[in-house]
């Protein structure tokens, strides 16, 4: 034992920890949530506001290994403060007790968390659930507020014939890449052998619910397949169950946006800050390029050839080289 931990954890260890803190939000209709979040500062007085957003069956865990990356200071990529929220339900944030609590609440909780920590302008990553929310932050907050936002799990609509051919032109002249016919087919996989989970997420949360909460062996079973390739396993599951919420909060997000939404993977929803796509081989769901759901024509888009749902915890380094950057004023993330 060295001399700095003979009176237990040494300082040192514990200022690389990543703070961690609970706020009040209110959100309109709906009164006021705890939410927690991470929240580290850069010491580089120009770093960029950067709102970290998770999804299912994710949590604030995400990004906790890219997080020390997206702080340094380096003359090869700009540096970055750190948000990431808890979203209401998950984790250690409490849970809304209305019905309705879909999108539009989803992102206006983590702008006004932005707002609340002083960041009046801010980019944005998501994936999975916080691809939809930083897309809806993006409609309802880009520009004046959000100025750029980034995911690594693209979706949108596929075109259809029903259409008429002006609607798919590309399909029709060139077809699909060998990157488009991969992708297509592991959608394909997923669609037929791994989404029976988001059926019932987002039908029946609440019977569900009561398995997930009675059992951390159900629990386990539940999101194990989803994690154990790529995760710390316990430590994941561990959050949804000694969830403030409860475990069978985190999936009522399924309900309330399917039914706003209709189908998910397959919504569009205009915007027109830049974005950037980072495409991972082994994403569960893999549309053309020529198809996303954002509308935006300002993007950036980056291939890589390994990492999955999880990205910034499975390929942080990867993740670090694929962000857009230089969109917040006076903000260029460089010393």
């Amino acid at each position: 034992m060295s001399p700095a931990e003979e009176y237990g954890a040494p300082l040192a260890d514990m200022r690389r920890l990543l703070p961690q803190f609970t706020r009040d939000i209110d959100v309109e209709g709906f009164g006021s949530l705890n939410i927690h979040y991470i929240h580290k500062r850069s010491e580089v007085a120009n770093a960029i506001p950067l709102l970290f957003v998770h999804g299912w069956p994710g949590s604030f865990l995400e990004a906790t290994k890219i997080t020390p990356l997206l702080l340094q200071a380096s003359p090869d990529h700009p540096s970055f403060h750190v948000i990431v929220p808890s979203l209401p339900g998950y984790g250690f944030s409490t849970a809304p007790t209305k019905k309705g609590f879909s999108l539009s609440q989803y992102a206006e909780t983590c702008h006004k968390l932005m707002l609340a920590l002083g960041y009046d302008e801010y980019v944005t990553q998501g994936g999975d659930w916080g691809y939809l929310i930083t897309r809806r932050i993006a409609r309802l907050y880009g520009g004046a507020h959000a100025k750029a936002w980034h995911t690594n799990f693209p979706l949108g609509a596929p075109p259809k014939k029903g259409f008429g051919p002006l609607s798919y032109p590309w399909r029709l002249a060139s077809g699909y890449t060998e990157r488009d016919k991969a992708g297509l087919k592991r959608t394909e996989w997923y669609t037929k052998t791994s989404s029976g989970y988001f059926a019932l997420q987002s039908t029946r949360p609440q019977t569900l619910g009561y398995g997930l909460t009675d059992s951390p062996v159900g629990l386990l079973g539940w999101i194990y397949e989803k994690l154990v390739a790529w995760t710390d396993l316990l430590t994941w599951i561990s959050i949804y169950w000694f969830s403030r919420a409860g475990s069978t909060a985190a999936s009522r997000i399924y309900y309330e946006v399917t039914k706003e939404l209709g189908n998910v993977l397959y919504s569009t929803e205009p915007t027109t800050i830049p974005l950037g796509f980072s495409h991972f081989a082994k994403e569960a769901v893999i549309p053309p390029k020529k198809v996303d759901g954002s509308g935006s024509q300002s993007r950036l888009e980056v291939d890589h050839d390994s990492g999955g749902h999880f990205a910034a915890y499975e390929k942080p380094d990867l993740w670090l080289g694929s962000r857009a950057f230089g969109v917040v004023p006076n903000k260029n993330g460089y010393a």
